[in-house]
């Protein structure tokens, strides 16, 4: 390696004494492999809907949506096994979960796996685990299931965030920042995990929103390893996590509908979902903002669950974002599909690796941003060690 190399390589921004920072990063996902390309025959065939103006749709879908593949729990084997899966009306949660709760599990286990490897310490040095999905229902939760396969210790102090939909990935970083923070010398293993194997269903008429769903989300699992007062030498933060806040926006909790019935959840999404986020975004930025005295957007890096991309483009419109400062949270989506709580993970790691190359050309301050049911607005001010 080169001695610039070396030394970016070495160079780091202190962290501040007392912080929570990202120590390392992990994810995972399911065999399936979807090439957005080739999802309309298979949808269309694997639910044996003959409905042209369907088909016609969902092939418009797949284009404005961006994504290029997914990756899915669902497979033709598993349909074969649970033909009543893609029949209108069948009461199928039981399956549902049966097929969703090993699949969490297995995800989660391997993007922590990856994340500890990174981390390079062990796994019995975990205190609290802090685990995120809006695709399991049992009791106990997959948080214990989760530390049990990881070996941490059976003292290690766990925390389950269920049913928080897109922007339980940016809760848990909250929670976990929290716990961090507040216990000196803990090391917070957060993870999320979720598959769309609740919510697929033959398209209907009557459930437009069902179409969106099949051309815009995919499975998988992420990991953190979250810290307070790295060990020189030992670890290596790329992130620390100065301050988060949470806010709904009243009169709005409508317009993101998830309920839970006999077949599986059904989802409802607003057309005014983009709309209400754009009305709304830009206080909320600066409000984050304020706390480093930082007032403009194009001098901070912008980590964005990217929910579709109607948001993403109000997003950039509203605050004059230059092009490209959304150029991780396009990747993803294009590489993953919206992957609920998982994918803000995942435009962070994209996200390190640009910082990386830019060196000291790179923005010290950015934000993190995630959407969800409430509607609910999850945000942190991170700043960024690598330089």
């Amino acid at each position: 390696m080169s001695l610039n190399g070396e030394e970016n390589h070495h160079h780091r921004r202190t962290p501040t004494p007392g912080k929570a920072t990202l120590l390392a990063i992990g994810k995972a996902f399911p065999r399936q492999l979807v090439l957005q390309d080739l999802l309309v025959e298979g949808y269309i065939r694997d639910t044996n809907c003959d409905d042209l103006a369907i088909k016609e749709k969902l092939q418009r879908l797949c284009k404005t949506t961006t994504v290029k593949t997914r990756y899915t729990v669902l497979s033709k084997e598993i349909l074969d096994e649970y033909p009543e899966l893609a029949t209108e009306g069948s009461p199928t949660i039981k399956q549902r979960l049966e097929i969703a709760h090993p699949a969490v599990l297995e995800m989660a286990k391997e993007a922590s796996l990856a994340c500890l490897k990174e981390w390079k310490r062990p796994a019995q040095d975990i205190t609290h685990i802090v685990y995120v999905s809006s695709s399991e229902i049992r009791l106990p939760g997959g948080d214990l299931y989760l530390a049990t396969e990881l070996g941490l210790r059976n003292d290690v102090g766990r925390v389950m965030l269920y049913f928080l939909g897109c922007y339980g990935g940016a809760t848990g970083l909250r929670v976990a920042k929290d716990i961090a923070e507040n216990n000196p010398g803990s090391r917070v293993l957060l993870s999320t995990s979720e598959t769309t194997i609740l919510g697929f269903r033959p398209p209907n008429k009557a459930r437009p929103y069902d179409l969106v769903g099949a051309a815009l989300f995919g499975d998988g699992a992420a990991a953190v390893v979250v810290g307070a007062d790295p060990i020189p030498g030992v670890e290596t933060p790329f992130m620390e996590l100065n301050t988060a806040v949470q806010q709904f926006i009243p009169g709005t909790s409508s317009v993101i509908d998830g309920r839970l019935s006999e077949e599986g959840i059904y989802f409802k999404l607003g057309r005014d979902l983009p709309q209400k986020i754009e009305e709304n975004i830009e206080e909320f930025c600066k409000k984050l903002m304020a706390g480093a005295g930082l007032s403009d957007y194009n001098s901070v890096f912008w980590a964005v669950h990217p929910g579709g991309p109607a948001i993403l483009n109000r997003l950039e419109s509203t605050l004059g974002l230059e092009s490209g400062k959304l150029e991780c949270s396009r990747r993803a989506l294009m590489d993953y599909g919206n992957v609920s709580s998982n994918t803000i993970f995942y435009v962070m790691e994209y996200m390190r690796e640009e910082l990386g190359k830019k060196g000291e050309k790179g923005e010290e301050w950015g934000l993190a941003l995630a959407f969800g049911p409430g509607i609910t607005f999850e945000g942190m001010l991170l700043r960024s060690l690598l330089f």
